[in-house]
C-alpha cells in the first residue's frame, strides 16, 4: 500500500522558518520516502505505508519537541498506479 501525507506545523513565522518547521523538513527529507515536496505553507510526501507511518511518528515527536503548537496532517491511501 502506498500513502501520501500532507502536513503543516504552526505557529507560522513569515520572516524566518521556525525550529519546528526545520525539524519537519529534516524528518521528511531524510526519511525513505519519494515525491517529497516541502513548501512554506504545506508539505507532502509519498511512500510505502510503513515508511510513511514511521516518518509521521518521527515528524510528530520532533516537531512538538521543537516547539510546534499545532500540527495538521492528512494521510491518504493512493490508488494503484499513482
Amino acid at each position: 500500500m502506498r500513502l501520501r501525507v500532507e502536513f503543516t506545523t504552526e505557529p507560522f513565522d513569515l520572516e524566518e522558518a521556525p525550529a519546528h518547521a526545520l525539524a519537519a523538513r529534516e524528518v521528511i527529507e531524510t526519511a525513505d520516502l519519494d515525491a517529497v515536496d516541502v513548501g512554506p505553507f504545506g508539505n507532502t510526501a509519498e511512500g510505502g505505508a510503513d515508511e510513511v507511518l514511521t516518518a509521521v511518528d518521527a515528524l510528530l515527536r520532533k516537531t512538538l519537541e521543537a516547539g510546534a503548537t499545532r500540527i495538521s496532517l492528512q494521510v491518504n491511501v493512493l490508488e494503484e498506479g499513482q
